[in-house]
């Protein structure tokens, strides 16, 4: 237990006791954003907007709202089988349509796990000003939705469409031609040896088979990458050889697990990449005690606490 809990009261609940004592009508609309903004997403989703009028308006204030990031929540269980469910889904995308609503267009980063179509298509079209967009796990966005983001988001720099399965090398295609500034592209994918038993099986095996054809739309549309990451790929030496050719900026590469690749198609490619920096290749010696079960004894706990309440709304 953290110090600032010790006693029973969170730092939320202090600001709260503080703020029944003092006369906060007397305060402006921008003093009460700027100390608004110094408090965590959290807190302002599950108490502070339903203190009182004035708050809640402050709380759906556009600069409150430029940025949606639920990625560290996900972190300690990103596999949990509750996140797979479609009233999880639909949770997501609730909190994503709110946030896209409240920026009145001055939403410039998403970070989200299981969002659908439902949501992406209010992205795609009231954030023109979005720049990154990382959507893991989302077993319900298709490529048109994908290509509605490409046509209304032109400004994304960073891209994470990791085990994103509906989603194939024609989107790859479509967001390289009209975001010409991506440099950063996530496009990993579920190890089944990892996710067996956690993951919907008919999940895991409906992963994208043809790597080739993504990397394809990669080397030719998205020639100014700098960090690639294509964990798991189905890629063999031929795609991965026009990566190297049509991405020689590439200073991060990310290999792991890609089992079709050989370390003399690594060698040959690396030859191309004369700015590499930081190269992960294929490594398949993994301790089985990594995945046992009780790596997820926590997640009761986890459940108890604010990581998955903040997803109610």
């Amino acid at each position: 237990m953290d110090d600032k809990e010790a006693d029973g009261v969170t730092d939320m609940e202090r600001f709260t006791i503080a703020a029944s004592g003092a006369d906060w009508a007397e305060l402006t609309h921008e003093c009460l954003i700027n100390i608004l903004s110094r408090l965590p997403l959290e807190d302002r989703w599950r108490c502070v907007m339903f203190v009182c009028k004035s708050w809640h308006h402050a709380c759906k204030d556009p600069c409150l709202n430029s940025v949606l990031d639920l990625e560290s929540h996900f972190q300690s269980a990103s596999d949990m089988p509750r996140f797979w469910t479609p009233e999880f889904e639909r949770r997501i995308d609730s909190m994503v349509a709110s946030v896209v609503a409240w920026s009145a267009g001055s939403l410039t980063e998403i970070r989200v796990r299981h969002c659908s179509d439902r949501s992406l298509s209010l992205v795609a079209q009231s954030a023109p000003n979005l720049q990154a967009l990382s959507i893991r796990h989302c077993p319900h966005v298709t490529d048109a939705t994908m290509a509605a983001i490409a046509s209304g988001c032109p400004k994304i720099k960073e891209l994470d469409l990791s085990s994103c399965y509906e989603i194939s090398h024609k989107s790859l295609a479509t967001l390289g031609t009209n975001c010409p500034n991506i440099s950063t592209l996530k496009r990993n994918f579920l190890s089944p040896s990892q996710h067996v038993g956690i993951v919907p099986s008919e999940y895991l095996n409906a992963c994208p088979q043809d790597g080739d054809s993504e990397a394809a739309a990669i080397s030719k549309f998205m020639p100014g990458l700098l960090h690639l990451e294509l964990q798991f790929s189905k890629l063999t030496a031929k795609g991965l050889i026009m990566i190297s050719e049509g991405c020689p900026k590439l200073e991060y590469l990310d290999l792991s697990g890609c089992a079709n690749v050989t370390s003399r198609d690594i060698a040959n490619a690396a030859l191309n990449l004369n700015n590499l920096l930081t190269f992960k290749k294929p490594n398949f010696y993994i301790p089985r005690s990594v995945y046992h079960t009780e790596r997820y004894g926590h997640w009761q706990l986890y459940d108890q606490r604010f990581q998955t309440d903040v997803f109610r709304i």
